[in-house]
């Protein structure tokens, strides 16, 4: 049974997503607010978390920075009632699976979940050594990238996406597969997901001159190691 986070303020919205997320087997911790969720998240462990945007004493996306610091590797997904391109970039920057706005049908969320932790179990990013990229060390296990004395630590859509990559080394990787077999679709969001996580891992990789991720635009993209 997967564990799911909750934090929606809104007490009769909340309570509904609640119940239907039950009814289709997810085990539910509801937060009332973003500070309580926090709290809730240092005590638990959660397979995915749902955050509101617009939540008191705490917001959504405050709130899912605060998570990226103490345990990167968990997907979540942002709710929210605005529509503003800027919040989306946000959420975008932040790493997060899926920004979903209201109104919508509570099967969407749960089909969207589905998704996202089939997509989670389906890759796999486990490997049983550290192994070198160029110069970088890296470990798929424990979710970092090192180079030398430095180390970067890895939420785990950055990892499965450096093992992908990694994986299709000196290969045009067209863009629709990247999407499918990384984000589980190739819609609108996924694909400005996937181009702000790619700018990450350039910036990841840029000290070393033999590592190249370079885009050709509407085709795909290399990952280029010399």
């Amino acid at each position: 049974m997967k564990h799911i986070l909750l934090a929606e303020d809104d007490f009769d919205f909340g309570s509904i997503l609640k119940q239907y997320l039950e009814l289709h087997g997810y085990k539910v911790k509801w937060a009332k607010d973003g500070k309580e969720a926090l709290e809730i998240f240092t005590q638990e462990q959660f397979d995915i978390c749902v955050f509101d945007v617009m939540m008191p004493k705490m917001d959504g996306f405050t709130l899912a920075e605060k998570v990226i610091e103490i345990q990167p590797e968990t997907p979540f997904v942002f709710l929210t009632a605005k529509k503003m391109k800027e919040d989306k970039i946000r959420g975008l920057k932040l790493g997060a699976d899926d920004y979903i706005v209201k109104p919508f049908e509570a099967d969407i969320l749960v089909l969207r979940l589905q998704n996202i932790l089939k997509r989670s179990q389906r890759i796999e990013i486990i490997r049983e050594e550290v192994f070198p990229i160029g110069n970088y060390q890296f470990d798929a296990t424990n979710h970092c990238l090192k180079l030398n004395d430095e180390k970067q630590k890895l939420t785990e859509k950055e990892t499965i996406l450096i093992q992908y990559l990694y994986d299709h080394k000196n290969t045009m990787i067209k863009r629709e597969n990247l999407l499918k077999d990384v984000w589980g679709n190739d819609d609108f969001f996924s694909g400005r997901s996937m181009d702000v996580f790619i700018s990450r891992l350039r910036k990841y990789f840029k000290k070393d001159e033999k590592i190249k991720i370079e885009s050709v635009r509407g085709v795909g993209l290399t990952f280029q190691i010399e």
